[in-house]
């Protein structure tokens, strides 16, 4: 009768032990996650148990999910293996990059969203080498970022935004501060070079590019940019540049001064809506063709 018992109590853990593993969450990833600047990324990154880093977070966040800052801090530098939405508005979280990338994006078919985040290159001493570096995906959205002090003089580094993706890709900034970036004459607060078969559209809509060494928006390749409501002054050497290729700029409502050229054309087109103001420039410059009708 013992024995009976015994082997009637093995077949019920052999059975339950199964389904108990199979029921575990630990290998499960949420959808949205949470990073505090007292958190563990040992934690599971929940909204109590938050992680220490955005590289921690993303790790246990499902692909399109999104992670969240529960109060102001400094998360990381981090790069991006699938698509991701980082949200810290109302906090402001932090990425301090010294010697280093602040976001780094480099998976087939991700889209990236960045809103409420301080991407620093650090002090002169420590600079850091790109503060966003977008090689490959689908598409990268920043709201209400602010990227500064990346100043490497590395040959293609010292960008505020480096975006060469080398298939079709679409950037979209809405609200952003590029300033004091750039280590070299060929550097830019943002840096379009797609490479290869890459063919870049976007739109830059109440962007402020301002001190940064090289040109405020250097352009080259197959790319489509269209520049609203936005400030381009200070830059050192330029403040809209194309360099190669065909790209196609449209300007409309920005102001473009202070800058060494206001607008320098090498190739493709910089052309204007009619409605910018392009004064007090070392050299201004010129927009390409005749202004564009506005329907």
């Amino acid at each position: 009768m013992q024995t009976m018992t015994r082997f009637i109590k093995t077949s019920a853990l052999l059975i339950v032990a199964p389904l108990a593993f199979i029921a575990s969450p630990a290998s499960a990833q949420a959808s949205r996650t949470w990073v505090s600047g007292v958190g563990d990324d040992l934690n599971p990154c929940s909204r109590t148990a938050p992680c220490k880093t955005f590289a921690g977070a993303i790790s246990k966040t499902a692909a399109g999910g999104e992670i969240n800052c529960l109060d102001p801090g400094g998360f990381g530098a981090f790069t991006a293996t699938k698509s991701i939405t980082i949200d810290c508005t109302g906090t402001m979280g932090g990425i301090l990059a010294s010697s280093t990338t602040g976001v780094l994006i480099n998976a087939a078919n991700v889209n990236v969203i960045l809103r409420g985040i301080s991407i620093n290159g650090g002090p002169p001493a420590i600079t850091g080498i790109h503060g966003v570096r977008f090689l490959q995906g689908s598409s990268l959205t920043l709201q209400d970022v602010i990227i500064q002090n990346f100043n490497s003089a590395s040959a293609g580094a010292g960008n505020g935004i480096t975006f060469a993706p080398s298939t079709a890709a679409e950037i979209f900034l809405n609200d952003v501060t590029i300033v004091h970036n750039g280590g070299s004459s060929t550097s830019a607060g943002i840096l379009v070079a797609p490479t290869g078969a890459g063919v870049v559209t976007g739109t830059l809509n109440d962007v402020r590019l301002v001190n940064n060494t090289g040109a405020g928006i250097s352009a080259s390749g197959n790319t489509t940019l269209m520049v609203t409501n936005s400030t381009i002054s200070g830059n050192t050497n330029f403040g809209l540049r194309t360099v190669s290729g065909a790209p196609v700029l449209r300007v409309g409502n920005t102001t473009i001064t202070a800058n060494g050229t206001g607008i320098s054309l090498a190739a493709g087109a910089i052309n204007s809506y009619g409605t910018n103001r392009l004064n007090g420039n070392g050299t201004d410059g010129v927009f390409s063709g005749a202004v564009i009708n506005q329907q």
